[in-house]
């Protein structure tokens, strides 16, 4: 068999937390058009007379709250789940991690597949929902890279994996555990949020379904198959049930939003602070929309939620967990794979299913 590139493709994050790096950082992600869609002269405005002058600094203390001896933990716990998922697929892959921001970058990941001699490349966006911000915006930069190299490997990509059962096994086994100890009256699902523009562009009615109806998201269909905020809620739906949630158990949330323009709701700090105005005590927080943790789920939950609830009179807000490394999520990004792109041989099935 060739030998196999898989490149695993998280979001990004800053060298360091030093404000020149998260401004750098802040620079390149937010000039990115698939993430601020509007006009090239008003996203500059935007980004340097609004955003660079101000957020660089505030970025960085948040970030100095959750950087460890290792580093950035969007960073190092990539790294971790590269070498346990190598070692599952053993030295017929090549697996490496790329960020589409910063580094380690994704022209530098197929620069080292081809002085290894890889000759057909599985990319693998860390991204469960699809959104042209994120999974859209990684995949085009992965043939854009490609598309510099003179001789072309073969490459296939890992759609969204929003509800595949190993995907929320996994899940479930990293949260089963933390909701058992954390006695939490009401569950939050909090998923990155999106402006609501980009929810109208993904609508294949040019606009006539997405947020059209308040059942709009219950099913998934033509019209909406593209839908991020659709994606969120049967993750939410899949992840309920494997949990053994009823309905009323838990609630969906969007958090992380930026700019004045309107975003999904409901918006996760806004429901903190009116679930502690209702009087529950004890809240726990997953964060499905990230397979590993980060700044906006360390710090914007684990930290400022968790703050914001206590401090009104909520007794324990309780952070659930991402994927990270676990041994369930390796196995589980292996199985992903196999069903989706079929680049895993089939004698290798006792990985996935041990």
């Amino acid at each position: 068999m060739k030998r196999t590139g898989l490149l695993l493709i998280n979001l990004g994050t800053p060298e360091t937390p030093d404000v020149p790096d998260v401004r750098r950082y802040l620079r390149e992600f937010l000039s990115d058009p698939r993430v601020i869609d509007i006009a090239p002269i008003r996203r500059w405005l935007f980004l340097n007379l609004v955003i660079l002058p101000f957020r660089p600094r505030a970025s960085a203390k948040a970030y100095r709250k959750i950087w460890e001896e290792r580093g950035s933990p969007l960073l190092f716990h990539g790294h971790d789940l590269v070498e346990a998922t190598g070692k599952l697929l053993g030295d017929d892959f090549d697996v490496r991690l790329a960020m589409r921001y910063q580094r380690p970058s994704i022209g530098e990941a197929l620069g080292r597949f081809r002085e290894h001699g890889v000759e057909r490349i599985v990319v693998f966006p860390l991204f469960p929902q699809y959104s042209s911000a994120a999974w859209g915006s990684a995949v085009e930069k992965v043939f854009a890279e490609a598309g510099r190299l003179w001789n072309l490997p073969s490459i296939q990509v890992v759609p969204a994996f929003y509800d595949h059962p190993a995907f929320i096994q996994a899940f479930a086994t990293v949260a089963s555990p933390v909701l058992e100890a954390a006695g939490a009256e009401r569950i939050i699902m909090s998923f990155h949020g999106l402006p609501e523009r980009h929810l109208a562009k993904s609508d294949d009615t040019h606009g006539a379904h997405c947020l059209a109806a308040p059942g709009c998201c219950d099913r998934i269909d033509q019209r909406n198959q593209y839908c991020y905020r659709t994606h969120c809620f049967a993750t939410a739906r899949a992840l309920a049930t494997a949990l053994g949630l009823g309905e009323t158990e838990y609630e969906v949330t969007f958090q992380s939003r930026l700019g004045r323009s309107p975003w999904i709701r409901p918006y996760t700090d806004v429901r903190i602070k009116e679930l502690a105005a209702e009087g529950v005590k004890r809240v726990a927080v997953i964060v499905p929309s990230f397979v590993a943790d980060c700044l906006e789920t360390i710090e914007e939950i684990g930290i400022r939620a968790k703050e914001d609830f206590e401090s009104r009179g909520g007794e324990c807000l309780t952070l659930v967990p991402s994927l990270n490394s676990a041994d369930c999520w390796a196995r589980a990004v292996i199985e992903i794979i196999q069903d989706l792109t079929h680049s895993v041989p089939r004698d290798r099935s006792e990985l996935v299913t041990a």
